[in-house]
């Protein structure tokens, strides 16, 4: 299907406004951006800007999500040269960790400093962050099943976000149980609590 001009505009328009939010929260933080000096930066009206975002919530989580979208698109390689699902998962946490490592010191900086706002805006981020790292799981699922590292009879659009919440979860919720940064630490959490649950036939 060929995208219309109007459909081509559209994205693009979205695109810079969420690369003007990267760059503003980066400098001012969540509460001092505003969405006029965001529209000033993407050279559009705020108008225009109102019709790709409802608010500035829906804005600043688009723009912490996307941070997080380059570092899944070079990992897929990376991952498909793994064997076991259980490796994919081990260093899908690493990745995931990774993405805050840049521009991570900002988001890691929004979440100490401003944990409301960086809370009230990865709400409606993690809507649109849920759909698309489970899709970046799927065909790792599919080759598991087939592989047998992931027991057939699974569903595997439901597996896969489950596998995303997992990965979300792991590497983003403190825990005094599991260090994420530790791969023999998370590995014996996938091996022990994960693994068990994929490998078991669903009811």
């Amino acid at each position: 299907m060929v995208k219309s001009a109007a459909d081509t505009s559209a994205a693009d328009t979205r695109e810079r406004i969420v690369a003007a939010t990267q760059k503003l929260l980066a400098v001012k933080g969540i509460r001092a951006l505003t969405v006029a000096e965001v529209a000033d930066l993407a050279g559009i009206s705020r108008a225009w800007l109102y019709r790709q975002f409802p608010d500035k919530q829906a804005m600043v989580g688009a723009a912490i999500v996307a941070t997080t979208d380059a570092f899944w698109s070079d990992a897929r390689s990376e991952l498909e040269r793994l064997d076991s699902f259980a490796e994919q998962m081990i260093v899908g946490v690493r990745v995931g960790r990774g993405a805050y490592d840049d521009p991570g010191p900002v988001l890691i900086r929004l979440q100490l400093t401003e944990p409301e706002a960086y809370a009230a805006c990865i709400g409606p981020g993690v809507a649109g962050l849920i759909p698309g790292l489970a899709a970046f799981w799927r065909p790792f699922v599919d080759a598991a099943v087939a592989r047998g590292d992931i027991a057939a009879g699974h569903d595997p659009e439901e597996t896969s976000e489950w596998v995303a919440r997992v990965m979300i979860s792991i590497g983003t919720t403190p825990s005094p149980t599991i260090n994420p940064d530790d791969p023999a630490d998370v590995s014996r959490y996938i091996h022990r609590y994960i693994l068990p649950g994929l490998g078991t036939v669903p009811d």
